[in-house]
């Protein structure tokens, strides 16, 4: 899709950010680039499509998303090749997944002409910002939320869909320790588990923040029933590599259908690798760790990619995962990813896309 496809208009900055930008001490998510997309959502029909300079917004103190939070969002990365290229890693299924949340979240759907017109547009503009170094990506930021200046809790009849980016580092600087969560709850069934809005990361604040004075870097959470199931992480779906298998929790109305997620099951079957998509205990797990049963765990997400666990804490227990060897699962699928993800790598599996 290009810009040729829908009305788009393009103001651009007329002072970049870039060169006060130290690209050696990126962080994560602090750094905007130059531009941002925007299109409003009224009568029935999205209109206004535009990318301005990156910038503040002008919302009414009613405006309904800040009450009611009717808001969802998106993660994805554009990488730079070692031939100056630029790849986004499956768009689509971002596209496919921000229009299911839309749909959970009483929103309207966002057609792919906009959607990846938008964003395609976008990254050309501002490709320069794209970093270069090993682990380093352009973050990008798809949201929709709702724009009615109403006090009522009813869904809101116009929305405002914007796309930012910016360039990071990664995500964890060192592998996270993890706890096992047994009293709070990210989600339960029937309820937005599955959809990426706002509510659900607002709710998860208070008690990864009590495990972070612990020492902890993430939560693990666990059923809301029994307390007794893993379900997810906090930024990331969560992996086991254990008896030769690849080990995770199957996707449901209480978890985030993790892209990245979906990735690597995928790789693990072209390569081989045994794959159970299951419920999956924290006793389980626990007696693998004891047994000396469990190779590996890790997280998987965008902004995280794979990410090793180091420790699981559980009932004031923390046990300690081996280390991570050169020729393990967890390690190979995290170098395989960044080599496609990078264009090292050949794409057999047509996730890539270059701008």
């Amino acid at each position: 899709m290009t810009a040729a496809t829908f009305p788009l208009e393009i103001t651009q900055t007329k002072r970049s950010g870039l060169q006060e930008v130290d690209f050696n001490n990126l962080g994560f998510g602090r750094i905007m680039s130059d531009h941002m997309f925007v299109a409003d959502y009224d009568n029935g029909q999205w209109q206004n499509s535009r990318i301005v300079p990156y910038g503040d917004l002008s919302l009414s103190p009613a405006t309904a998303a800040l009450h009611y939070g009717q808001a969802i969002f998106e993660g994805m990365k554009a990488y730079r090749t070692q031939e100056g290229d630029t790849l986004l890693f499956r768009a689509l299924d971002n596209w496919n997944r921000l229009n299911k949340s839309a749909e959970r979240m009483c929103m309207p759907t966002i057609p792919e002409e906009i959607f990846m017109g938008g964003l395609t547009e976008l990254i050309r503009l501002d490709s320069d910002w794209i970093p270069s170094a090993e682990g380093c990506a352009l973050y990008i930021r798809p949201f929709m939320f709702a724009t009615d200046p109403f006090i009522g809790v009813k869904p809101s009849d116009t929305f405002s869909f914007i796309i930012f980016t910016g360039p990071v580092a990664a995500y964890f600087a060192k592998p996270p320790r993890v706890k096992i969560e047994t009293h709070f709850i990210r989600s339960a069934e029937g309820g937005v588990g599955g959809a990426k809005c706002a509510g659900n990361y607002a709710g998860s604040l208070y008690p990864a923040k009590l495990a972070q004075q612990e020492g902890y870097d993430q939560l693990i959470w666990t059923d809301a029933r029994e307390h007794a199931y893993i379900e997810e992480s906090g930024a990331m779906n969560v992996m086991f590599v254990m008896d030769g298998k690849l080990v995770t929790p199957f996707v449901s109305d209480t978890t985030l259908d993790g892209i990245t997620r979906k990735t690597i099951v995928a790789i693990a079957h072209h390569w081989g690798i045994p794959v159970e998509e299951r419920k999956i205990s924290v006793d389980e797990i626990i007696k693998a760790i004891k047994e000396g049963q469990l190779e590996s765990a890790f997280g998987s997400g965008t902004a995280a990619v794979v990410s090793h666990i180091e420790a699981i804490g559980f009932k004031g227990v923390d046990y300690e995962l081996p280390a991570v060897k050169k020729d393990s699962f967890a390690q190979k699928v995290k170098d395989y990813l960044g080599d496609i993800y990078t264009g090292k790598a050949e794409d057999i599996f047509g996730w890539t896309l270059k701008i």
